[in-house]
Order: C-alpha cells, then structure tokens, then sequence
C-alpha cells in the first residue's frame, strides 16, 4: 500500500494490486464514512464490528463477521476437518445413493 498525501487534512491509500483510491473525511466524533463500492467488495453491512489497527504503513481496517453462538460448532477445528473429509469423499465418488429410505435404513443392517 502506498500512503498518498493530498493535502494536510486528508490522508488516502492507492492499492497496487486493485488500483482502488477513495477519500474519507473524518466527521466530529471521529465517525468516518467508508465508501459503498468498497463496503460492497468487502461485504461489510450496517452494524458489522471492524478491527482498527495502527500500522507503520498508516490505519489498517479489517472487518470482523461474528458468528452466532448457536452456529459456532459448525466453525470448531474437528467439524470443519469432517466437512473437509465429506468433501474429499464426495469428490472422490465415494458416496451411495439409496432409491428410497427404506432402501437406505436396509443397507444399514448390511
């Protein structure tokens, strides 16, 4: 990132890789604006939590999703290796199909 001076009251950054350059003003209260389209390529939605950071190269702003405690199994190390598992079976063909239920619960007793 390459910090840009455009003036004494207003700081920018131009990305190398996406050539994106946006300005922001800082309001009373510190409340800063970030732009649609980049909110947008970000997902960032109204409400969602952004990680601000003070790094040498200026002000990093990371956005952070949070996931429901209700959901959070499905994010622990040991079920994300199973899903990753399934995956790699389904993909590799290891999977029966089954015309019915019946069917199915009769290949259990196999």
């Amino acid at each position: 990132m390459v910090p840009t001076f455009l003036s004494s009251d207003i700081l920018t950054s131009m990305s190398e890789e996406s050539g994106a350059m946006s300005i922001s003003i800082v309001r009373e209260k510190g409340q800063l604006t970030i732009p649609k389209e980049i909110r947008d390529a970000a997902h960032i939605a109204e409400g969602d939590p952004i990680e601000v950071e003070l790094v040498a190269e200026g002000i990093l702003l990371r956005p952070k999703k949070v996931i429901d405690s209700t959901q959070a199994w499905f994010w622990t190390p040991a079920w994300q290796q199973g899903e990753a598992e399934a995956t790699a079976d389904i993909d590799a063909g290891r999977t029966t199909e089954h015309g019915s239920a019946e069917d199915f619960l009769a290949s259990l007793d196999e």
